[in-house]
C-alpha cells in the first residue's frame, strides 16, 4: 500500500510539472505569447472553437455590416465539415488560425500528439485558403511542457479579456458591460461562436451576437477601430 501511494505521488508530480506547472509559468512571464497588440489603432476581436453553420454564418454577416475584420481561432474538425464557411472567411479578409484538430487540452496531449493537432488543423485551413497558417491559440489556454518547442512555428495568440460568453446567463447579464470596459487600443477580445464544447451552453453564441451587435453600434458611434491579427 505504501508503495501503491508513492507511486501515485509521482505520478501526480509528474503530470502537475507537464501541465500545471507550464501552463501557469508561460502565461504569467508572457513567454513567446502575445496577451496584447503593439497597436495604438485598433482592438483585435477574435473567436473560438468554430466553425459553426449556424452562429458562425450569423456573426460573419454582422461583421460585414459593420465592415470589420475578425480574427477565427477554429477547430480543424469543424472546419472539414464547414469548408465553405472557412472561405467564406478568408475571402471577406479574416485571419483564421488553429485551436487544434479537436477541442482537447494540450494537457491531455503528447508532444507527437499536439503536433498531429496542429498539423491536421493547418492542412484544412491551407486547403481551403492557400495561405501560410501563422496564428494558434491552444484550447482553454493550456500548455504542456513541450508546447513552446511543438508551436515554434506559429505566433501563439492569447487574450486581454474573456468574458464567459460560452454561458447564456454570462451573454445575457455582464458581456456588454465587460465588453465597453476592455475597450481600449491593443485589447485582444476573445469571444466564443460555437456552443458545443465542453461546459459551454449551445445556444450561448447567439446571445453573444445580440450582445455584440450592440456593442459594435456603440463602438461604431465612439470610432472605435478593429483590426485582424493579421494586420500586425
Amino acid at each position: 500500500m505504501h508503495i501503491w501511494l508513492i507511486i501515485f505521488i509521482i505520478l501526480l508530480l509528474l503530470l502537475i510539472f507537464y501541465t500545471i506547472i507550464p501552463t501557469v509559468f508561460i502565461r504569467v512571464c508572457s513567454l513567446g505569447i502575445t496577451k496584447k497588440i503593439n497597436s495604438n489603432n485598433g482592438i483585435a476581436l477574435t473567436f473560438d472553437d468554430g466553425p459553426n453553420p449556424e452562429y458562425t454564418i450569423k456573426l460573419l454577416d454582422l461583421l460585414k455590416v459593420y465592415e470589420i475584420k475578425a480574427t477565427f481561432f477554429v477547430v480543424g474538425s469543424k472546419a472539414k465539415r464547414n469548408p465553405g464557411i472557412i472561405k467564406r472567411m478568408h475571402e471577406e479578409g479574416h485571419t483564421i488560425g488553429i485551436h487544434h484538430f479537436h477541442h482537447v487540452t494540450s494537457w491531455m496531449l503528447s508532444p507527437i500528439h499536439l503536433r498531429r493537432q496542429l498539423e491536421m488543423t493547418e492542412k484544412e485551413i491551407n486547403g481551403c485558403t492557400n495561405e501560410k497558417v501563422v496564428f494558434y491559440r491552444p484550447p482553454w489556454g493550456h500548455f504542456n511542457m513541450f508546447t513552446p518547442l511543438v508551436s515554434r512555428k506559429y505566433r501563439v495568440i492569447m487574450w486581454s479579456g474573456i468574458f464567459g460568453d460560452w454561458k447564456v446567463e454570462k451573454c445575457r447579464n455582464t458581456l456588454l458591460d465587460q465588453l465597453r470596459s476592455t475597450s481600449t487600443d491593443g485589447s485582444i477580445l476573445l469571444l466564443h461562436d460555437c456552443g458545443e464544447t465542453l461546459g459551454a451552453d449551445q445556444e450561448a453564441p447567439g446571445h453573444m451576437i445580440e450582445m455584440l451587435k450592440i456593442y459594435l453600434q456603440e463602438s461604431k458611434e465612439k470610432g472605435i477601430h478593429f483590426i485582424t491579427l493579421k494586420d500586425l
